[in-house]
């Protein structure tokens, strides 16, 4: 059985404690921030998602892999996790409408993977410990040296990664003939945002990280963008002065996860890195604008300061996360201007949110 051939592996955090498992495929080290997921399903789209880069990804579902893999199914052109720690890892799927298997794809992609944690007892001691650094690794026989080396890994307060995960070049989606356009800035933009966009007669340009407010404006677009990605958000100046440009200008504009906490940043509001942030698909927010619940998908480790919010006499907090009290969504009240730091495009996860797309194209026509 290929179980009995699988090499011995591990899990070693930054404050000594070590979890034992085997090796999925490859052997090696990765190093990364660790953290966890709580989907039932969406382990392709969660390890393909950019707002994940940099991150070691720990599934609390106990199989991953039964379903295989679907090409169309991918948020980016690659995997974006550092590695994958879980704890039943299926080599055989099941799925006919699949491509091929997760074996094949953590492969094709060089990614490191680790089965048969305990992975409940690794959640809750990240729950318990917060998230922090983290290696794994099948060199189980050289800690000291695995020691050192997670030392040197930078944290992840105060690290930029959107550069690591934007497009190099703008690039068009959607039928240059629609109704409406877009400029979107990509800090870790996630496919399905960009289908929920063409589906509601809209033509985008997606444009760098860095990208300054007359590269965007050069479009003439109708409204303005600001996506999901990886990191702290701090650190991403250009972003934040491209969205003070926006605001001023009172035009259009629509901010998701990261592009929420940009935008908060822009009006003054900081940020904080979370204990161990939201990651799943079954987060429960509530509207304060309809008084309306919402079951959200939700991928986060940051969060803006909710004293500042309140404080601000120009945002309104319209969404707030049912678990723990965070601002899960604003406005601004004399601009056309909101963001949520959850994720309305899910996929997979619930549809709940979806009517937030409808609401910036309104914005738009309205404006």
């Amino acid at each position: 059985m290929k179980y009995q051939k699988l090499k011995k592996a591990l899990i070693l955090l930054a404050d000594g404690t070590i979890f034992h498992g085997k090796a999925v495929g490859r052997e090696g080290s990765a190093f990364g921030e660790v953290c966890f997921n709580t989907g039932m399903t969406g382990y392709q789209e969660i390890f393909t998602d950019p707002s994940y880069y940099g991150q070691l990804m720990v599934t609390t579902n106990a199989h991953i892999g039964n379903y295989g893999v679907k090409n169309e199914e991918n948020e980016s052109k690659s995997v974006k996790i550092a590695g994958l720690i879980c704890k039943n890892f299926s080599y055989e799927f099941s799925r006919d409408a699949a491509d091929g298997s997760l074996e094949d794809f953590l492969n094709k992609n060089n990614l490191l993977a680790i089965s048969d944690i305990d992975t409940r007892a690794l959640v809750a001691y990240i729950r318990d410990n917060g998230a922090m650094n983290a290696v794994i690794s099948t060199d189980v026989d050289n800690l000291e040296e695995l020691k050192k080396q997670l030392a040197n890994t930078p944290n992840m307060n105060g690290l930029e990664l959107a550069s690591k995960v934007s497009t190099k070049e703008a690039y068009f989606v959607g039928d240059e003939n629609a109704s409406v356009k877009i400029a979107a800035l990509d800090i870790g933009i996630k496919k399905n945002i960009l289908r929920n966009f063409v589906n509601r007669d809209a033509y985008i340009k997606v444009f760098p990280y860095n990208s300054k407010f007359e590269d965007l404006e050069a479009f003439n677009p109708d409204g303005y963008f600001l996506s999901n990605g990886p990191g702290d958000p701090e650190p991403l100046i250009e972003a934040q002065e491209l969205a003070k440009e926006i605001i001023k200008r009172d035009l259009p504009l629509f901010g998701i996860c990261l592009g929420h906490q940009v935008i908060a940043l822009a009006n003054g509001i900081s940020t904080y890195k979370m204990h161990n942030g939201h990651r799943g698909i079954n987060h429960p927010v509530k509207n304060l604008v309809t008084g309306k619940g919402e079951i959200t998908s939700q991928n986060h480790g940051f969060a803006i300061n909710r004293e500042e919010t309140e404080a601000h006499p120009d945002v309104e907090i319209t969404h707030v996360h049912l678990n723990d009290d965070t601002v899960a969504g604003i406005k601004m009240k004399s601009k056309n201007v909101f963001s949520v730091q959850y994720h309305p495009e899910a996929s997979p996860g619930p549809n709940d949110s979806t009517y937030l797309f409808d609401q910036f194209i309104n914005n738009i026509k309205k404006n």
